[in-house]
């Protein structure tokens, strides 16, 4: 393993983590720093999809009180908000990455994304749940739906699950709560079935990269949480909508400009 490989991985973990639970979309982040960094192959796409497992681990930690109090109406909802995207995933998931998994997607993604969240968080929202613990599993469900839109590189998971949790009458802070513990599900069952699956383009030796990117993303990715439940008590996330939107526009203008050779599908 190259100290090259190190740091590609000590920045990518860095980016899963500051990025997987604000809704800008990680995966995006990842596709383009990566593309910068001259790690975009097959096996970087794996790499990316696996230390998500690192900021999933980060939730657990800050809810640990709760995830391991056998919780059964939590449990209940995220085994049911899980399952549209898992069947979507398993459906699409190879020629979602053979055809969207490159810069430009993900640039159109963040623009739409950005102009959905300016749409559903504008002004005052009168919320019909004000608790996780007060979903039911219809609500569950619903929010489920919504994450399917994340299977799109650059829409953002956390995005969709909480513009969608609102939109379909969560408070702000509930919808944000339960995109935290729906992280848990996903992130793992995705990390591990694509690092299973392609488990031949690697070797003993990148247990180190791995390690590295994990540890990173689990940190920076606690920063965030705690940082994200103080936020949105107060605030709403439209500074976020008109990043996404001015960091697409950028992401455009260099790709047809040729001022940034980014990659092509």
């Amino acid at each position: 393993m190259t100290d090259i490989a190190l740091l590609q991985a000590l920045i990518l973990g860095l980016v899963e983590g500051l990025t997987e639970f604000l809704p800008i979309s990680s995966t995006g982040h990842l596709i383009l720093a990566g593309d910068l960094l001259g790690f975009n192959d097959e096996r970087a796409k794996v790499f990316n999809v696996a230390i998500q497992t690192g900021a999933m681990l980060a939730v657990v930690w800050e809810y640990r009180a709760r995830v391991f109090s056998v919780d059964r109406q939590l449990y209940r909802n995220l085994i049911v908000a899980f399952i549209p995207a898992a069947v979507l995933g398993l459906l699409f998931g190879g020629m979602i990455k053979q055809f969207l998994f490159s810069p430009v997607p993900v640039a159109l993604a963040f623009i739409v994304g950005g102009l959905v969240i300016l749409w559903v968080d504008r002004g005052a929202r009168v919320a019909r749940v004000h608790s996780t613990r007060a979903m039911t599993w219809k609500d569950a469900l619903k929010v489920g739906c919504a994450q399917c839109f994340a299977l799109i590189p650059g829409t953002s998971r956390s995005g969709a699950t909480i513009i969608g949790g609102m939109l379909f009458g969560l408070s702000r802070p509930a919808a944000t709560e339960f995109s935290f513990f729906l992280a848990v599900p996903t992130l793992v069952a995705a990390g591990s079935y694509d690092l299973w699956r392609h488990r031949s383009l690697f070797s003993i030796d990148d247990l180190g990269m791995f390690g590295v990117g994990l540890a990173v993303s689990f940190v920076s990715a606690f920063v965030v949480i705690r940082w994200l439940v103080r936020y949105v008590a107060t605030h709403d996330f439209r500074p976020f909508a008109w990043y996404r939107i001015a960091f697409g526009v950028v992401v455009l203008a260099t790709a047809y400009s040729g001022a940034v050779e980014w990659s092509a599908p």
